[in-house]
């Protein structure tokens, strides 16, 4: 048997402190969500409250007389009534057979549900409604019918019992591919299409867009135009109107399904605010929906009382004063971190602002200067992490639009001169290239690297690759227009 041995040793941790945990969350949270962090706060500690007006926050209270502590209940008109049982302190008017239903908000027709109301108009009996309403359940948000009907039929014997032939089943979803919007219960984009030019054409298959649709679907989708041109003997014009028309299609018609009362628009509010004022930058936090905070006087005073007279209190006020004491330093570190929150999020700004002043004077994009975080992070003494988690999904509001704060950092890269400048740089010339092309004859990844040569930036073609899809530009072949 092996000998067991106490042994002592002696280690060097590095653990975060509840405040510094409570620090880097804030940090990470923008403008928007950090006015509802302080609103939970103030929700789950009594001792935080707002600062009315300009009041000064010296030592995180007021205690002064001027609370409004006369006409509310405080702590003490409880505790001082020792004979009242407990009973008496809490309200439960509802039995646990209560059953507690929350009031619906309606918030109008969703796409599945149209289709459900356009089916109500058709000529069904009960038993093929609930088919129809079962193909219908199946179709995706885009519109789509992504499952055979084999599956169907399949899932319809399975679980409700009902025997359904593969064929009765197309002749329902014929039914439901009349409904609005045009193209849905499609199982592909080719369906999709086709679907609408035939609504759009009343049916006639002899239009050359259904043609094009039906039979050259993939010379289409590759934009082999030439190909086209020859099989049907038709001119450049003709093959551009047709093309145009199959354009003005959509391939997602059940997104396309507009709810006004449904509708979700991403609000940004900028953390931050830049003016240029006669040739000065001025930066500031955007505070507006931020308030101040401080302890309230009247649970403070209350707590002194409570700790002069400690030996002679009882029980319940003992618990009391730890509840308080717990969330008065609770508060203390939240009004403590939001202050450091701050300064962290101003000196960082100001360092970017410092960086790429030439940037914020005129919003010119070939002004940007290479910069990485760890550039900021050695100008403000802090951590990359830290300068990380302050760009993270922040904003700068400029006289020239509203940016995100990654939006300034970029990698270098040197030209045949040696000079550094930034990648967003060579974008923004790739971006203009590919602009002014001649889209009968786009420009090729290889050419663009050509181009960006003549002008002493030596990128390779695979980096101009690169480029172009982080731009989210798609190659020369499918760019090319009639």
């Amino acid at each position: 048997m092996a000998d067991q041995r106490i042994s002592l040793q002696q280690r060097l941790l590095q653990k975060l402190s509840p405040q510094q945990i409570q620090v880097i969350k804030l940090l990470e949270i923008p403008a928007i969500q950090l006015e509802q962090r302080i609103k939970s706060e103030l929700e789950e500690n009594p001792i935080l409250e707002l600062i009315e007006g300009d009041e000064p926050d010296d030592d995180y209270s007021d205690g002064s007389d001027d609370s409004p502590t006369d006409d509310e209940f405080t702590l003490e008109d409880y505790l001082n009534e020792e004979d009242i049982p407990n009973y008496r302190l809490s309200a439960n008017n509802y039995s646990k057979d209560d059953k507690q239903v929350d009031m619906p908000y309606s918030s109008g027709v969703s796409f599945h549900d149209s289709l459900i109301e356009q089916l109500g108009l058709s000529d069904l009996n009960e038993e093929e409604r609930l088919i129809a309403e079962y193909i219908i359940g199946n179709i995706d948000e885009d519109g789509y019918l992504r499952r055979d009907l084999l599956s169907i039929a399949d899932d319809l014997a399975f679980h409700s019992n009902m025997e359904v032939k593969e064929e009765d089943l197309r002749r329902y979803l014929e039914i439901i591919q009349d409904f609005d919007p045009p193209g849905i219960g499609a199982k592909d984009l080719q369906e999709c299409l086709l679907l609408q030019i035939m609504r759009k054409k009343g049916r006639d298959s002899t239009c050359l867009a259904a043609k094009i649709l039906q039979d050259n679907f993939e010379e289409f989708t590759r934009k082999h135009y030439d190909k086209i041109l020859h099989k049907y003997e038709i001119s450049e014009e003709e093959l551009k109107e047709a093309i145009d028309e199959i354009l003005k299609l959509n391939p997602k018609p059940g997104s396309s399904y507009s709810n006004p009362m449904s509708k979700s628009n991403q609000v940004i509010v900028p953390d931050f605010l830049i003016d240029n004022l006669d040739g000065e930058l001025h930066l500031s936090l955007n505070q507006k929906n931020v308030p101040d905070l401080q302890l309230n006087g009247t649970y403070v005073d209350l707590m002194k009382s409570y700790s002069v007279n400690k030996t002679n209190s009882s029980r319940d006020q003992k618990d009391a004063l730890t509840f308080m004491k717990q969330k008065l330093d609770s508060a203390k570190w939240f009004i403590d971190a939001i202050r450091q929150r701050h300064h962290t999020l101003l000196i960082t700004m100001t360092e970017i602002v410092k960086f790429q002043k030439e940037f914020f004077e005129d919003g010119d994009e070939t002004k940007l200067k290479p910069m990485i975080l760890k550039d900021i992070a050695d100008l403000t003494g802090l951590d990359i992490s830290t300068i990380s988690r302050v760009s993270n999904s922040k904003y700068i509001q400029t006289h020239f639009g509203i940016y995100p704060l990654k939006y300034f950092f970029s990698e270098s890269m040197q030209t045949d001169t040696g000079e550094e400048v930034s990648t967003r740089e060579i974008k923004k010339i790739l971006e203009e290239c590919i602009d002014n092309e001649d889209k009968r004859h786009p420009v090729t990844d290889e050419k663009l690297a050509l181009i960006l040569k003549e002008k002493s930036y030596i990128v390779a073609r695979r980096t101009v690759a690169k480029y172009r899809e982080q731009l989210g530009i798609p190659v020369a072949r499918m760019r090319k227009e009639l």
